[in-house]
Order: structure tokens, then sequence, then C-alpha cells
């Protein structure tokens, strides 16, 4: 396959885990990667970005030298739709041919919410953590609510992790600035058990948590709006005056330019081998895509990476002529922060396990960050 082309479009964690796996195996064609910018931007760490744990520069890896050792080339644009055969990428530059792909342009929030635009998003990007610093640095009372949302048709498309942890975090961070007591938290989510995918321990375990904190809770009712200083349930309506919150996920906006098939979700609809179904040489990993297993299949960077190992080795099978026949482990890998201790909840479809905050998974979580940039820097 010397004379093959592969093209991976993203430059997140599916995307470079992608290109890693596709050199381990030995292929030596061409591999495009197609992204606006080169740079790799480590979401995960946002969330110590309003207690001033973390910057913006400490979170963006430039890919150059990645790239360079890996011998890819970077087209530095937007996609914008496939052809009929997804053999052409239309991209904001012009036209990449390519021999086969694998999709792994992430997800896209909901955004339809009314009134949404009083909240920040939080996993937006950087430059959303960056708000709510400077907003909480000016905020001397009042109450912050923090929640999140799901796909009404794919009920796995949702991100929920990340806000209990700038909820604890946030908690944290006021009482060591002595401002808890004047500023009130409130937790909100449709599910009257928000997290279960997590399993049920760890559900009881977030829940007596925000109770322990005095953390206030407004759960099991559907979302109807927020406005300027306030959310608006079926409920009930409370005060907020500072909104985070994170919508479900659908697809990329170019999927209506593609001929790509779609989940009820609006993800690409994949098999367990992460192909795409009715394609050849198409594979999807991450965000973008809609997998057979467990409901509470997670959507993160660990099973982006997992997905990632398989579509590149399936990829690489077919274009020999061989059958794809890899599939990928469903494991949830999360490390619960709070600035100074962390909470490891681990599921797989055999086994689900809750160990206690500590100071050891707080330091776990910093390590691993630390050794995952490494191989991109």
């Amino acid at each position: 396959m010397p004379n093959s082309h592969i093209t991976v479009l993203g430059a997140g964690f599916g995307a470079l885990s992608s290109v890693r796996v596709l050199r381990k195996r030995g292929f030596k064609g061409r591999i495009t990667v197609v992204a606006p910018r080169a740079e790799l931007h480590y979401l995960p760490g946002t969330i110590w970005i309003p207690a001033g744990l973390r910057t913006r520069e400490q979170l963006i890896v430039p890919l150059e030298n990645f790239f360079r050792r890996m011998q890819v080339e970077h087209v530095a644009a937007q996609v914008t739709g496939l052809s009929d055969d997804a053999r052409t990428v239309h991209t904001s530059s012009g036209m990449v041919q390519t021999d086969g792909l694998i999709v792994a342009s992430g997800g896209r929030f909901i955004r339809k919410l009314p009134g949404i635009e009083h909240a920040i998003t939080p996993c937006e990007g950087i430059a959303a953590a960056e708000q709510i610093r400077d907003r909480l640095r000016t905020m001397q009372q009042g109450t912050i609510a923090v929640g999140f949302g799901a796909n009404p048709n794919e009920q796995s498309a949702v991100r929920g992790g990340p806000m209990f942890e700038f909820l604890f975090g946030i908690d944290e961070q006021l009482r060591r600035e002595g401002r808890r007591d004047r500023i009130q938290l409130v937790f909100f989510n449709p599910s009257p058990r928000p997290g279960n995918r997590l399993g049920d321990k760890a559900v009881d375990h977030l829940l007596n948590e925000m109770r322990r904190r005095g953390i206030g809770t407004h759960l099991g009712h559907k979302m109807v709006r927020f406005e300027a200083d306030k959310v608006v349930t079926e409920g009930g309506e409370f005060a907020a005056d500072m909104i985070l919150f994170m919508p479900g996920l659908t697809g990329p906006a170019w999927l209506d330019q593609s001929p790509l098939p779609r989940s009820p979700g609006g993800m690409v609809a994949a098999d367990a081998h992460c192909k795409v179904a009715g394609f050849d040489k198409v594979y999807v990993v991450g965000d973008s895509g809609s997998f057979p297993g467990p409901d509470w299949m997670p959507k993160q960077a660990h099973m982006a990476d997992l997905q990632a190992e398989a579509a590149a080795s399936n990829l690489l099978a077919e274009m020999a002529g061989k059958p794809a026949t890899r599939g990928f482990k469903v494991e949830l890998v999360c490390i619960i922060d709070a600035l100074d201790k962390g909470t490891l909840v681990y599921r797989t479809e055999r086994r689900n396990l809750l160990l206690p905050p500590s100071r050891w998974m707080h330091m776990a979580k910093r390590g691993f960050e630390r050794r995952y940039l490494a191989q991109y820097r």
C-alpha cells in the first residue's frame, strides 16, 4: 500500500490516535489530516482554568512536530462535505482525493433550547472556560447554575462528566477564596438521577457529594428555557446569575452535504468495527459516530482512542483485501476532579468500580495529562 492515500478528518483525540495507529501498523502511504488548525486543544484540562491551575498556553499543543514525525500532510481547512462515493473530501480550500477515510471531526452541541445564548457551554473550547474564570473573578454574590442535557433522539450523545467537575471545582475554589457563603450553587438536570451512565454507585456518590457541599439540586424536570437571570423548567424556575450548561451532541454540520448514513441522533452510523455501513474503506471514531453497544457507552477521549485503534487497523486490513474484524472495548474511565481530590469511576460490560475521593486520583489525572500530551509535542 505504499501509493495509497488515507485522509483523516479532524485533529482531536480520535483523529491523532488514528494517525499514530496507521503508522504503528506499518502504513507507508500518504496521510492527510484536514482540520482548521495544526493544534490539539486538550479540553479535559479546561476544568482547571477557572481556578488558575491551567492556562490556554498549557492546553494547546502545536502539531507541526508530530505531523513531521508521522509524515502527515495538513490541509488547514473546514470540511464542507463528501462526494457520493466518499472518495473526495470537500473543504473550504478545495477538494482532497483519497483512497480511505477516517471521520474524526467531533460532534456538535445542540443549541436549540430557547435562551441558550445566556448560558456558557464549557466544552465548546478554552475560551468558554476563560469566560467562566473571568465571570467568577468579579462575582461577589448570587447563584451559579450548572447542568447538562442530552440528545432526545440518542440518549448516549451526552457529555456530563465535565459538568460535575466544574460544579465541584467551583465549589472548592469559592471555599478557598472565602466566598462560598455568598454564592449559591444549583445543579439541574432533566433526569432524577443524573450521570447514570457512570453507574448507580457513582450517581449515589455524586448526589451525596452535592448534599455534603450544600449544593442545591433541581432534578427530574424537562428544561423549558434560559433567561438572562433564571433557569426555567417544567417543574418550576430558579434564579441564576451565571448558567453553565452542556447540551446534548449531534453530528457535525457538514454531514448534511454528504451521503453517509446517520443515526436517529444525527451521528454517522457505524458498526461494531467502526465501519460506515454501505461504504468501502470509510470509518468513523469518537463524537462523530454512533456505535452499537451498551447505552452507557461514553463520549470521551479514551473511548475515541479505543475506537481509533479499531478503525485504523480495520481500514488497513480492508485496503489489503482482508475483512474488517477488529472490534473495540467499551470502557469508561473517568476521574471526577475537584481541584484537590479525584473520584475514579471505571466501567466495562463486566465491571463497575468507584474509588472514593483521594489526592492520589487528582495527581493521577494531572500525570495522565502530562504523559498524553508528550506524545504530540
